[in-house]
């Protein structure tokens, strides 16, 4: 088959297609944005009828792949470590229904955090749900196991779990392809009862799940993914998950490793394997990306055993990301020393884009706020955010999606006055307008600032389900229709933009302000490409 250059996010995105992938469901979330991205694009996806339209969150997401897995079809579902919390009711109900069609989630964690508010580990979620998980340690990896996640969910009847990292998600290497599968046809639940969760039901559902779970392990000693790497100094073993296998080798150029290693890439976590390097060993370095779960679990309550090192005794830092320089220092190798990185390069504060409506927006909400003083403006996740640093420093928190609206309401219900929020069009379809039918049902003062630039402005301008909707929803939630005023954020509008934000501001009730302007980038794109499509013309008619 083919070989192709592709990032790890791609190579998981191929991999799925390769296996008789019917549907991907998604919201667009760095590090997972690209995996729903490359199917769209590939036209062999389009040959294929691949669906893969974006979901209006993860909930929504994880509940669409839960129904096509229920007509027989394979499904995958993408997010971010953080969306997987949006997503959890379903997805921890879905290892107890069962899949019928196969059922891949992939979660993709940002340790560091990059681009996101915390460090989660999404081996939690699986380890809690009881699933399988997959952890890849290079784009191969990524796709042999989207490939085979989805061959693994229909022979066991569960879904499962990929679980990447930004660095795997974001890089790119060589892919070689597998035999192509077709899709499934469409066939429902031999069990008809299998997918109804009543509590007599869920119970004999739940002992089933109890029950796979000496086959799941079994499973991952054959699969592969789990290697036993021996070594001749045993005065270390090593047990690697994931990425960190790459951290690890990246210090042995030859590759040649002189302590026995474990390489985990597919949980429930291999007890022989692990039984094997401990009683080879003198002590044990657990290296894995995020929190240190295997560490935690070889340890126990008692730890009476032989040592067991990594990120809990510090051997590795507790925080943010892991990387080679990391594991040398805890294997006492010589660390890889770079060069003083020059004052021009040095990292700067993100900023909003220049000409971006959102700087408009807070300037005059600003001037609207001077006398009221700081802390009442609630916010929420988007490139609207960048608005906490200067010059602006307009918002006074950034909790989660949707946030910001039902932190308003409760800063109301306390007396604080104004309360305001302010929060994406894209943000408000995925999680927003159930805190504005709150607010209107509670008869709460507070204003909300629906920034619309027509599109999920911080994952790259994918389309926003609010589009052309905003209005309609906010009257249908209940907010009095002039109480909801749309605005143009522009310069030369302030003053007129300034007058209603003082009057909805200062309004005893539920009032909707509707900033409304293109996002300068896909503005840009967009009339790139039009000016595309006019040369092309011209050049046409001219012959």
């Amino acid at each position: 088959m083919s070989k192709l250059l592709l990032l790890g996010d791609e190579a998981i995105a191929q991999g799925a297609i390769d296996a008789g992938l019917s549907g991907v469901f998604a919201y667009p979330g760095t590090p997972s944005t690209e995996i729903t991205e490359y199917i769209q694009a590939s036209k062999e996806a389009q040959s294929l009828g691949v669906k893969s339209e974006w979901s209006t969150n993860e909930k929504t997401a994880m509940e669409t792949g839960i129904g096509m897995s229920y007509a027989g079809k394979k499904a995958m579902v993408c997010m971010k470590h953080v969306g997987l919390n949006v997503a959890a009711d379903a997805f921890m109900n879905s290892a107890i229904t069962g899949t019928n069609g196969g059922l891949v989630v992939v979660s993709a964690d940002d340790p560091s955090m990059h681009s996101s508010q915390n460090e989660q580990d999404s081996r939690y979620y699986g380890k809690f749900a009881l699933i399988p998980i997959l952890e890849p340690s290079n784009q191969q990896e990524a796709y042999d196991m989207a490939y085979y996640g989805l061959q693994l969910s229909e022979g066991f009847g569960t879904p499962v779990m990929i679980r990447i990292t930004t660095r795997l998600a974001h890089s790119r290497s060589g892919v070689e392809r597998k035999k192509q599968l077709p899709q499934n046809k469409l066939h429902l639940p031999n069990d008809s009862k299998q997918f109804i969760l009543l509590p007599v039901i869920a119970r004999k559902r739940y002992s089933g799940l109890l029950g796979k779970q000496s086959a799941f392990e079994t499973d991952g000693e054959t699969s592969g993914f789990n290697q036993y790497i021996d070594g001749e100094d045993k005065s270390i073993g090593v047990i690697a998950c994931g990425l960190t296998y790459n951290y690890l080798m990246e210090n042995y150029a030859d590759g040649k490793m002189p302590f026995p290693v474990l390489k985990i890439g597919q949980y429930p976590v291999p007890s022989k394997l692990v039984n094997k390097l401990y009683e080879a060993v003198d002590e044990i370095l657990v290296l894995e990306e995020g929190a240190p779960i295997v560490e935690e679990l070889l340890r126990g309550l008692l730890n009476n055993g032989k040592k067991i090192r990594g990120r809990m005794d510090g051997s590795l830092p507790r925080a943010g990301e892991l990387n080679p320089n990391h594991v040398a220092k805890a294997l006492g190798l010589e660390l890889e020393k770079g060069f003083e990185i020059p004052s021009v390069i040095k990292g700067r504060p993100p900023v909003l884009c220049d000409g971006c409506p959102h700087i408009d927006s807070f300037e005059a909400l600003n001037e609207a706020m001077l006398p009221y003083g700081k802390g009442h403006v609630f916010s929420d996740i988007g490139c609207y955010t960048l608005s906490a640093l200067k010059p602006l420093e307009s918002i006074d928190s950034c909790v989660d999606m949707g946030a910001s609206i039902t932190m308003a309401v409760g800063a109301a219900e306390s007396g604080l006055s104004p309360s305001v929020a302010v929060i994406g069009d894209s943000t408000f379809t995925h999680s927003g307008m159930t805190g504005l039918l709150d607010a209107v049902i509670k008869k709460v003062s507070i204003t909300v600032i629906i920034l619309d630039n027509s599109t999920v402005g911080m994952t790259g301008g994918q389309p926003s389900a609010a589009l052309g909707r905003i209005e309609q929803i906010c009257k249908g939630l209940g907010v009095e229709e002039n109480h909801i005023r749309v605005v143009k954020p522009l310069r030369r509008r302030h003053e007129e933009n300034l007058k209603v934000y003082k009057e909805e501001i200062g309004y005893n009730g539920v009032s909707v302000i509707i900033p409304r302007r293109e996002c300068v980038q896909t503005l840009a794109k967009r009339m790139k490409l039009k000016h595309a499509e006019k040369r092309q013309q011209k050049a046409l008619e001219t012959k």
